[in-house]
């Protein structure tokens, strides 16, 4: 009885060093060290120059972070930054927001969703001048 105990402590023992050790080796939430890319993952399919048909609008995305910002401007023709440009996730859904301040838009805004049958980015787009919204999408431009 004594050897099956001393067997049974040396495995619980072996287990819990096995799992503490393997603990310690995972970044800290936050660190520099922690693995962003898997996180950031189901926003890449959004890098790409994006062209809206009835004008020929470009959105261009250089980048995602983790957290959904996006690295990107705007062309109408002459290139404008983005005051705002984040995406998200509702649900399966990526959701895109990007807010002009540039060049006259005044606060409009574009809010997208992309669809990944049509590999295009549908929605709203609100011009603040006008108090207007139209719906629009933007195709992937090759």
């Amino acid at each position: 009885m004594n050897t099956a105990r001393a067997l049974l402590s040396g495995l619980v023992l072996g287990v819990t060093m096995m799992t503490g050790s393997a603990l310690a080796r995972e970044p800290a939430p936050g660190s520099d060290n922690e693995k962003v890319a898997p996180a950031a993952a189901p926003f890449q399919v959004l890098v790409g120059r994006w062209v809206r048909p009835d004008g020929g609008y470009v959105i261009t995305v250089d980048s995602v972070a983790a957290d959904g910002q996006l690295e990107a401007s705007y062309a109408n023709p002459n290139l404008l930054p983005f005051a705002r440009a984040q995406a998200s996730r509702e649900g399966d859904a990526i959701e895109v927001f990007l807010k002009l301040t540039a060049g006259g838009y005044g606060g409009s805004t574009y809010t997208l969703e992309y669809d990944p049958e049509w590999d295009t980015l549908r929605g709203v787009y609100y011009q603040a001048n006008a108090r207007q919204s139209y719906d629009i999408y933007f195709e992937r431009s090759q």
